[in-house]
């Protein structure tokens, strides 16, 4: 399984890798790999870090689990590859945005690199699954491995935007140096969520970029 991974964060990540826990979630996660199907491919496992070197890291949003339907998953959160169907929670965030800045997304691109590239992570807390089995690679590891790499960008970084969509990536406020970094709150775009009333109006994308432009940093392009 051959990966790749952006240099800054090798080096930031050193001691994780080298870890004993780590070093048992890497042989599960090959294991699972040879004996199943698996997402995403080996090569984009750490996509959401291999797009974002941490000096050009301005915005993360989280995410829980990498979709796991065929061809979805691609290493960011709530990204699917090009020509893959737009799962309910990506409908909703992009509705969101359409009421929030006036753009409008093709139903046939929900790859969010157009984003990563812009220094936005898209980081899943677990960054692997397998074929059809929602949260099956969760409690191996990968779940302290992210909240390291959450904890680096708190220390490591000022001013980055946290989107915190959900009570799951609430939990990871108490990781973030609140003092330092702008939290953005609201509940899932998942349609449970969404439809009582706890995603839509949220304006997290215009918010978002109206604090960037206050601290002289180019804000996030967020169409695609």
């Amino acid at each position: 399984m051959s990966v790749k991974i952006d240099e800054s964060w090798k080096r930031l990540l050193e001691s994780e890798f080298n870890s004993e826990y780590f070093k048992k979630l890497i042989a599960f996660v090959k294991e699972d790999y040879s004996l199943t199907k698996c997402h995403p491919k080996g090569s984009q496992i750490f996509n959401a870090l291999d797009f974002c070197p941490i000096n050009s890291l301005k915005v993360v949003i989280i995410g829980q689990d990498p979709y796991h339907g065929i061809n979805q998953a691609n290493g960011l959160c709530f990204s699917v590859n090009n020509g893959v169907q737009h799962p309910p929670s990506l409908i909703n965030i992009f509705k969101e945005i359409k009421d929030d800045l006036g753009l409008i997304y093709n139903d046939n691109n929900g790859d969010l690199s157009k984003w990563a590239n812009q220094g936005v992570m898209l980081l899943n807390a677990t960054l692997t699954v397998r074929d059809g089995i929602a949260g099956s690679h969760q409690n191996k590891g990968w779940e302290i491995f992210t909240n390291k790499v959450i904890q680096i960008i708190s220390y490591e970084t000022n001013n980055t935007v946290f989107l915190l969509w959900g009570s799951f990536a609430k939990q990871k406020r108490k990781l973030i140096d609140t003092k330092k970094h702008k939290i953005l709150e609201s509940g899932h775009p998942s349609p449970l969520s969404a439809n009582r009333g706890y995603w839509f109006g949220n304006k997290h994308f215009s918010q978002c970029n109206e604090y960037l432009e206050s601290i002289g940093k180019n804000k996030i392009d967020w169409s695609l």
